[in-house]
């Protein structure tokens, strides 16, 4: 199974972004979203490192407690 984890834009340089989600800093492409608006600030999800959509926080918070859920894990 293949999952997309949504990440916060925190840096964006060309087609590059700088993304963070739960401590946790990775560089992302943002190759595939090239004709949408992205800002910093902006959530994305994220799959083996190419944002493929954007996302409100809340939608990105849901996708979150979801994966806790899963998981049995609390990060409140």
């Amino acid at each position: 199974m293949c999952l997309a984890i949504p990440m916060k834009i925190i840096g964006i340089d060309g087609f590059n972004a700088r993304c963070e989600a739960r401590g946790v800093e990775r560089d992302v492409s943002l190759f595939i979203m090239q004709d949408e608006q992205i800002e910093v600030g902006d959530f994305v999800m994220v799959h083996v490192g190419y944002a493929i959509q954007k996302v409100t926080h809340q939608e990105a918070l849901s996708t979150w407690d979801l994966f806790d859920q899963m998981s049995g894990e609390s990060h409140v």
